[in-house]
């Protein structure tokens, strides 16, 4: 006696969704494709946003960058809700592990009164800064126009409130949790001379409408110089004043900016190859804006590091300007 296995094969009568399948093709699509294209309503709406009359829900003239397809900037990470979550569980874990780690080894205790004051005067304010970044993805996920790109912003909003609030943990480990370094750095913040500069240039960029320009000044100047001196040279400061341990501390907001560059230097060469238009407008904002970002991060860095130089920040900016097809004048920020 014989047993024979026979198998059929089932062909789909569709590969995927109509609205994919205009796009891509008829075959089968990834889940970042049916979740991240051509989903978002672009007709039909009811009424107008009573906070600006003049646009419509899901304006594209929210910013002067113009766009064929909007659904051009596709995120190379291609995350969407359940990818991103689970990516940033796993650096949340190792993050979780390190301050775990060096609370229980009582680390703090290898740090020098000197050594702490730097970190609360001159690390600490800087979730600050990440709130307003925070702010700053939050209006292009508000204001941009397709998914693909609204998605991603909101994903980097939220990393940079977790950035925040690890640089607030490192607060509390250092004051053992009674808010007092916090304190400190608040007065830091709204009084130190060397930050003014900052805090003035992060609070006047909340009054800007052109959610893309926002783009251009936190993505590729603000955390360019943020990835070279805060995370580079005063990283380095700690090191050679004997608080290595801190490394640990900072690992997630490392970590969390090298992802962020692997999405935006793709978005910022696409928008500027666009067009010629396109092209001159964010070189014209980077021009503008550029001089104003430098001084701040000097000011500080003229306190915090004992230079005034920020030229370690405009080689990154310029490389990857070059990328983009941008260029970068630096005499302009002499």
């Amino acid at each position: 006696m014989t047993l024979e296995i026979k198998t059929s094969n089932l062909e789909p009568i569709r590969q995927t969704y109509a609205y994919i399948e205009r796009r891509f093709g008829n075959k089968p699509a990834t889940r970042y494709q049916e979740v991240s294209f051509d989903i978002q309503g672009a007709a039909n709406f009811h009424y107008r946003p009573l906070w600006k009359a003049d646009k419509t829900l899901n304006d594209q003239t929210h910013t002067a960058l113009q766009m064929q397809d909007w659904y051009a900037f596709k995120d190379p990470r291609q995350f969407y809700y359940g990818t991103y979550v689970q990516h940033r569980a796993r650096l949340q874990d190792s993050a979780e592990s390190n301050y775990s780690f060096f609370e229980k080894r009582h680390l703090v205790e290898n740090l020098s009164a000197e050594v702490e004051q730097k970190i609360i005067t001159f690390l600490l304010p800087f979730r600050y800064v990440e709130q307003t970044a925070n702010l700053h993805m939050m209006s292009g996920s508000a204001y941009g126009y397709g998914t693909v790109i609204t998605q991603a912003c909101i994903f980097a909003a939220m990393d940079r409130l977790g950035m925040a609030q690890y640089l607030s943990r490192i607060g509390l480990l250092i004051d053992g949790n009674t808010g007092e370094s916090l304190q400190q750095a608040k007065e830091s913040w709204m009084n130190d001379e060397c930050w003014q500069p900052l805090r003035k240039l992060c609070e006047q960029s909340l009054t800007e409408q052109d959610w893309f320009k926002l783009y251009v000044l936190q993505n590729l100047l603000i955390d360019s110089l943020m990835q070279e001196l805060v995370y580079g040279e005063l990283d380095q400061w700690l090191v050679e004043h004997g608080a290595r341990d801190v490394a640990m501390l900072t690992e997630f907001m490392k970590d969390c900016l090298s992802d962020l560059r692997k999405w935006s230097d793709p978005v910022l060469k696409i928008a500027a190859t666009e067009s010629e238009e396109n092209k001159a407008l964010i070189q014209g904002w980077i021009n503008t804006l550029l001089p104003q970002v430098t001084a701040a991060f000097r000011a500080w860095a003229h306190t915090a590091l004992g230079h005034a130089s920020v030229d370690n920040g405009l080689a990154l900016i310029a490389e990857r300007s070059k990328k983009a097809g941008l260029t970068l004048e630096l005499e302009s920020v002499a």
